[in-house]
């Protein structure tokens, strides 16, 4: 996997996941119990590195902003891990 890009936790509650099963759809299902939960910049790909077991997989991760429940716009409560911010922000964090 490529190194991790500071940006990507530049604050509390950013975090950059990588996980390597044993199997994509694995990968895939343990994705979608974060993004249920939580902002979340997904993966569509789940490589294999040539001479590693498994596959992998690198999402990130906002815990400081909920997923979209339900209908747009319907949200779970915040974690409290900084101070909110004037703007809103865009659900999903996508990577650069």
């Amino acid at each position: 996997m490529d190194p991790i890009n500071e940006t990507h936790v530049r604050e509390p509650g950013l975090f950059v996941v990588d996980v390597a099963p044993a199997a994509d759809a694995t990968a895939q299902a343990f994705q979608q119990l974060l993004a249920d939960r939580w902002a979340t910049a997904t993966a569509e790909q789940t490589p294999r590195e040539a001479g590693q077991p498994g596959v992998r997989l690198r999402c990130y991760l906002d815990l400081c902003q909920p997923a979209l429940v339900g209908e747009v716009g319907a949200q779970v409560a915040p974690t409290a891990c900084r101070p909110p911010s004037s703007a809103p922000r865009a659900a999903g964090r996508g990577s650069p």
